[in-house]
């Protein structure tokens, strides 16, 4: 079964660009998939479309099976919430909340019990490097210590799909190391089908498989 399943899904930019057309392929339980390409050819608004944040203008977006363009906004909200995990590129962190309370965001909103989203929270801050930061608020950090928690934010809920925009851009190499290890074994350990949007060679050297996007479609990366 495919956690992620496109087919032939297209998408333009105003009245006269075609970002892509025709654009199909799959990612399964377990699997890291990158994506790299030029700037421009649109590797953002398909991670967009793939959380149901934008609409294709043709072709199927399916997540789970269950096809998105078939949902109303509020159930393309419930799914994001509860099976989608994003790390954007501008994070989104909440700059007067502490790293503890924007790390249990997904799991306020899914579950009463703030106690286990507390203890949760701390576990994922450890894991990006900030275990001893979860009171600190997030209008004190620098821009590589958002991303880790806007990782640590994406990773906390076990979602069954994360995806990801540059998620190492603004890291220290060391930084940028132990982010990836942990978006690869969270992967693997959670079954969770991940697709990254990268310029980075050290992302795609942790990747299942790598494909480069341009107006043609996807294709191989070496291939």
């Amino acid at each position: 079964m495919w956690a992620i399943k496109t087919q032939g899904i297209a998408k333009r930019v105003g009245a006269d660009r075609q970002l892509f057309a025709g654009l199909s392929f799959a990612v399964k339980p377990g699997e890291l998939v990158a994506i790299t390409g030029e700037s421009g050819v649109g590797k953002s608004t398909l991670l967009n479309m793939l959380a149901g944040l934008e609409d294709a203008d043709a072709g199927e977006i399916r997540i789970e099976a269950v096809a998105l363009g078939r949902l109303d906004d509020a159930a393309r909200t419930k799914l994001r919430r509860e099976r989608i995990g994003f790390v954007f590129q501008a994070f989104h962190i909440l700059p007067y909340l502490t790293l503890e309370q924007n790390v249990a965001l997904p799991l306020a909103l899914i579950s009463p019990d703030s106690a286990a989203a507390k203890a949760r929270a701390g576990e994922m801050l450890a894991e990006v490097g900030l275990g001893n930061r979860g009171r600190d608020y997030a209008r004190d950090l620098s821009g590589g210590e958002l991303q880790r928690v806007a990782i640590a934010r994406a990773l906390v809920h076990q979602p069954a799909v994360i995806l990801a925009d540059e998620p190492t851009g603004n890291l220290d190499p060391e930084s940028a190391g132990r982010v990836l290890d942990l978006l690869a074994r969270a992967v693997r350990s959670q079954g969770a089908a991940a697709v990254i949007v990268t310029h980075s060679a050290a992302t795609a050297a942790v990747s299942d498989r790598v494909l480069t996007l341009s107006a043609r479609g996807l294709t191989p990366a070496h291939g």
